[in-house]
């Protein structure tokens, strides 16, 4: 039998966002404003973010207090996943701030998160820590609260492999 999908998905009283906030840290060879540039501007997102096998056909950044974040990833079957979002603080070299949400076909959102993103200077490395708060999910989230945690680890291993190799190739260059 074919369930029907409502045009939104209404929010799940049950579930308990709290229990669902995440905090991963990654070490990536490289100094803190390359590692942040790799983070801010869209023609390097759009290489790395998502999970292993997923590319980002739009990828458009507008990284200032208030300005848009915008990604699709498409899944290795074809199946696209937008979000969107907002910037709530940029602070060149250090931190950013930005919500993001999981939506649906309709761009209703299934799932909106908090995101920080701080670049703790290492010398020639920089440690990144990620705290993603969840604000609200809904009855059509659970797989995507499911993969959070292993999809920002693909995402982050994805980044320093990136790094190393556009930075990295770069300095041999010089």
């Amino acid at each position: 039998m074919h369930k029907e999908k409502t045009a939104m998905s209404k929010p799940t009283a049950a579930s308990n966002p709290a229990n669902r906030d995440l905090v991963l840290s990654h070490d990536i060879a490289a100094p803190r404003p390359i590692v942040f540039e790799f983070w801010t501007n869209q023609k390097h997102v759009a290489l790395w973010w998502g999970p292993a096998g997923f590319l980002n056909p739009r990828c458009e950044l507008d990284v200032r207090q208030g300005g848009a974040i915008r990604i699709d990833m498409r899944a290795p079957d074809g199946k696209v996943y937008p979000m969107g979002g907002f910037y709530q603080e940029v602070v060149e070299p250090e931190r950013l701030v930005f919500s993001a949400s999981a939506l649906d076909s309709l761009d209703h959102p299934l799932l909106d998160t908090l995101n920080t993103v701080t670049f703790e200077d290492r010398g020639d490395s920089t440690r990144i820590v990620l705290l993603v708060h969840v604000l609200r999910t809904t009855d059509d989230a659970t797989s995507y609260l499911n993969g959070m945690e292993n999809g920002w680890k693909q995402s982050l291993d994805r980044l320093e492999a990136y790094v190393s190799r556009v930075f990295h190739s770069a300095g041999a260059n010089d």
